[in-house]
């Protein structure tokens, strides 16, 4: 069992998720068992409907008293409090290794956000790799690709969308070629929610070439199946912000053991990934520590762990095939109700992630009319983007059709 439910095994999570029993999800199982687990958000947040899950996710009530533990070892232990903070790190590895299918928790390095993690991958090497990549790759991973190739730290190639805002597995395919060093692409698109079709080929075809492939999970993990190990993956990035429900700074680094077992190294390092750190010794060269510890930083944000501790027991707890079962039948449900308003929208399909897409080039200016309806969602050029998630009810979805319908017909 994972080190941090062990330490809350009869918790609030645990009990609702067990009187809701096990198989589909529906929705009044919901309201009666796993609604209640989100009362304050639910009340601060009363009046509006919120289709926003997809950027930052809604925390749980046990969140603040996970914060409040951390806080607590502070002010009781002072610096003893490493001893817990420790312990809360390593379940954080091993909760998130579970998610990922990663085969063990050393190979989740913690990270402040996904961008960071990309810089350790990048810092790699010791000549200025050849990267492949997408235009569809979040701005915390495009910006410093760009800026690495602008100052020559890099060559970079991109991958276009096809007219569809698609990206086809031809293209990448393609890109592809030897001498490539390091492929980077998103499981799931940010801007159109599609799912990078063909991704074992994708990685087999890096990997005949001598490429190792970078994948950000952050629009897949919680909500999407993610099975690195299986994929085949040398490094996977993302974090807790979205479908995870863990806010900002809890993010991580997966690096495949055959990189960590044949010494694989990044200059992003710092004294926690020495062998002994607390011992303060300075040997030349420095001694690191096995495995994905001798890639940890300096002294790391603490509370970021006990943040993200509530969303990834009640996502391991509930079961991501259920959850993505569900998001599947209520972004169905969404399009179906668009769709009565003559408005065109993709999702609830297996090729799509988390969120329904429609696209415009009024996006922006829709989802500014939609907030001002009580209605929260937002835009990524010209694509229009709304998540609804297992909180969300039926009656919030006429609604939010409803609004979007009158933003159309006002232009």
């Amino acid at each position: 069992m994972i080190a941090g439910s062990e330490e809350h095994p009869r918790s609030p999570i645990a009990r609702s998720v067990d009187a809701l029993g096990p198989g589909i999800l529906t929705d009044a199982g919901i309201a009666m068992h796993l609604a209640p687990l989100f009362s304050r958000v639910l009340g601060t947040q009363r009046g509006r409907v919120y289709l926003a899950n997809h950027s930052l996710g809604r925390p749980l009530d046990a969140t603040e008293g996970d914060v409040r533990e951390a806080l607590d070892a502070w002010y009781g232990g002072m610096g003893e409090a490493w001893g817990k903070w420790g312990v809360e790190i390593r379940a954080y590895r091993a909760r998130l290794a579970t998610l990922l299918g990663a085969p063990r928790p050393d190979c989740v390095i913690p990270k402040a956000s996904a961008g960071q993690g990309l810089r350790a991958v990048l810092n790699t090497y010791d000549r200025a790799p050849r990267v492949v990549a997408t235009r569809g790759e979040f701005d915390s991973l495009d910006l410093i690709l760009r800026e690495y190739a602008r100052r020559s730290r890099i060559a970079l190639a991109f991958v276009e969308p096809r007219e569809d805002g698609d990206f086809a597995a031809e293209d990448l395919l393609a890109a592809i070629a030897p001498g490539t060093d390091l492929v980077v692409i998103s499981q799931v698109m940010f801007q159109t929610g599609q799912i990078l079709p063909e991704l074992p080929a994708i990685v087999a075809k890096a990997h005949a070439a001598g490429a190792r492939v970078l994948l950000d999970v952050y629009h897949s993990l919680g909500v999407f199946p993610v099975d690195v190990r299986g994929l085949g993956v040398d490094f996977a990035v993302g974090g807790s912000y979205k479908y995870l429900r863990g806010g900002p700074g809890a993010s991580f680094l997966y690096v495949a053991p055959r990189h960590l077992d044949g010494g694989l190294t990044t200059l992003d390092t710092g004294w926690f990934a020495k062998e002994s750190p607390f011992d303060y010794t300075r040997p030349d060269p420095p001694r690191f520590a096995a495995g994905g510890d001798a890639w940890l930083e300096s002294t790391p944000a603490v509370l970021p762990f006990y943040q993200a501790r509530a969303g990834q027991v009640f996502t391991l707890a509930v079961g991501v095939a259920r959850l993505r079962a569900y998001s599947l039948e209520l972004q169905r449900r969404l399009v179906a109700l668009l769709a009565e308003r003559g408005i065109d929208a993709r999702g609830g399909t297996v090729d799509r992630g988390a969120f329904v897409v429609v696209r415009r080039r009024a996006a922006r200016s829709w989802a500014t009319a939609l907030a001002e309806r009580g209605v929260v969602t937002d835009a990524r050029g010209e694509w229009l983007r709304l998540c609804p998630d297992l909180l969300t009810t039926e009656g919030e979805l006429a609604e939010a059709a409803a609004a979007l319908a009158e933003a159309a017909r006002l232009g």
